[in-house]
Parts: structure tokens; C-alpha cells; sequence
């Protein structure tokens, strides 16, 4: 689908562009693209990775890729309705930036538009890109989401039908999440080992939310990598993560601790499908 910009972007001046401040554009329809409004990503289309020339071709039948895929949806199986299929449902919402709001406990800072603007920016950008860079292999491929083929429902009813037309490999949601944990990590190392377990718990919630497979969560991760590289090349996303980097020692000075029950999501994670028999 052709990328447009909402006509207020093209009247923005370079200043405020320079201050990084990215123009709005309405949501596009589709399965994992919920937000009401997202801001323009750093890379110009012809600029993302290419994810149908990185990726294989998803798991074809009597493959051990397909047994894995059908083993991790059995353990995932397992996780329905308990506290780690309800985190799974906050995972799924992308809205108001949602995606974000999960990795405060791990990163130890409220994380949101109004704390800390500069970091939320510069991450709801990247995300844009990484989300972007999934199109051509879901597009091309049409993988069968896991509920539409084995005829049973997911964490979140209410997206159902637009699932059921939206590819399934590799995961947009769970390529995003990866991202997240990347950056974060980089602009913390100190709390590395949490937000890198937090990136593979997000991935997780996909396959307990009955949406995605195995596979869709470990190739999001290499598009999140090959983005990630072309982010790292371009001046004014280095000059956004310095900002960020600034911003959150600020946040994190000034105790702005997280408002979600940490706790809570601790003990609901202890759940995982790796750790599931």
C-alpha cells in the first residue's frame, strides 16, 4: 500500500523537522497497524530493508521448522486464561503507544509522550521503520495465521476479521517489541538483561495470543536487526538517540518510576512458553 502524508506535514517547516518533531498521518487499515495516528518513520520506502530478499520462505509441511511451530502453539496453548494470556492482551494494543508503555518496568521509567517526549518520539519512528520493513514478506506470502488454521480464536476477538486477510510471517508486532528492547538496551545498558528479556516475552504474547507463529517471532527479529543497522547509518537518528539518551537520565533523576504494576507483570512472566512443558 502506497505510503501518504497528511497534507499539514508538507506545510512543516525544516526547523521543527530538525528538532525531530515527525509529522502524523492517518492509520492505515490492517491487522497490527491499530495506532489512530503514528508519526513518519526515518527511512523512505526505498530505503527499508527488503524482507522478502532477507527472509526464507515461512515453514513449508514435514519440516522440523513446521513441528517446531506446532510444539510452541501447543505450549502456548497451555497459557490461555491465566495472568500471562491477560499480559499477552495488554501487549496486543498498540494504541496511545502502548507498545512502548510495556518496557517501562523493564527499563525502570515511565516511558510515555508526556515524561519523556524525546525517547517516545524517537522510538514510536524506529518502530514505524521496523513495522514497515515486515510489508513485503506478509504481503507476499500470506502466511495462515495460527487461529484461522486450526479453526480457534485468539486474545483479541475484536481484530479477528482483519486478521484473518493480514499475513502472518514475519510478525510486525513482535519485530517492533524486538526493536523497543534493542534501543532501550542501548540507552541503558545498565538494565540490558531486563528489557532484552522483555523484547523476547513481547514476541511470546504474539504465540499465546493465538496470532502468530514460532517462526513469524524469529524472523521479526532479524528484520528489527536489518533496520536497525540503516538507522544507526542516518545523522539524525544518532542525534535523536543522544536527545533520548539525555532525556531519560533526566526521567530516571527525577524518579519518574513506572505506573504499571511491575510486580504484577514479573510474576505473570515466570509463565513463559519456554519454560512451559
Amino acid at each position: 500500500m502506497p505510503r501518504t502524508s497528511h497534507p499539514l506535514s508538507r506545510r512543516m517547516s525544516a526547523a521543527l523537522l530538525a528538532i525531530g518533531l515527525a509529522a502524523f498521518i492517518p492509520a492505515r487499515s490492517g491487522a497490527e497497524e491499530t495506532e489512530t495516528a503514528k508519526p513518519e518513520g526515518y527511512l523512505k520506502k526505498h530505503e527499508l530493508p527488503d524482507s522478502l530478499s532477507l527472509l526464507p520462505p515461512p515453514p513449508r509441511p514435514d519440516t522440523p521448522a513446521f513441528a517446531e511451530n506446532d510444539e510452541m502453539h501447543r505450549r502456548a496453548a497451555r497459557l490461555r486464561h491465566t495472568p500471562r494470556w491477560e499480559l499477552a492482551q495488554q501487549d496486543a494494543d498498540l494504541r496511545e503507544g502502548g507498545a512502548i508503555t510495556a518496557f517501562s518496568c523493564a527499563l525502570g521509567v515511565q516511558i510515555d509522550a508526556q515524561q519523556t517526549p524525546r525517547l517516545h518520539m524517537l522510538l514510536m519512528r524506529a518502530m514505524r521503520d521496523t513495522s514497515r520493513s515486515t510489508r513485503a514478506a506478509k504481503t507476499h506470502y500470506a502466511f495462515t495465521r495460527p487461529f484461522v488454521a486450526r479453526g480457534e480464536t485468539s486474545c483479541t476477538p475484536h481484530k479477528e476479521d482483519s486478521l484473518r486477510s493480514n499475513g502472518s510471517y514475519p510478525s510486525a508486532h513482535a519485530a517492533r517489541g524486538w526493536t523497543l528492547a534493542l534501543l532501550l538496551s542501548e540507552l541503558a545498558p545498565e538494565r540490558a538483561n531486563a528489557l532484552m528479556a522483555r523484547g523476547a516475552s513481547y514476541g511470546e504474547s504474539r504465540m499465546i495470543c493465538n496470532v502468530h507463529w514460532y517462526s513469524d517471532i524469529q524472523q521479526a527479529r532479524v528484520m528489527s536487526h536489518a533496520t536497525l543497522a540503516r538507522l544507526h547509518g542516518r545523522a539524525d537518528f544518532m542525534q535523536d538517540m543522544e536527545a533520548a539518551r539525555a532525556e531519560l537520565a533526566a526521567a530516571r533523576a527525577a524518579g519518574h518510576a513506572p505506573r504499571q504494576d511491575c510486580a504484577a507483570q514479573a510474576k505473570a512472566l515466570q509463565d513463559s512458553l519456554t519454560g512451559t512443558n
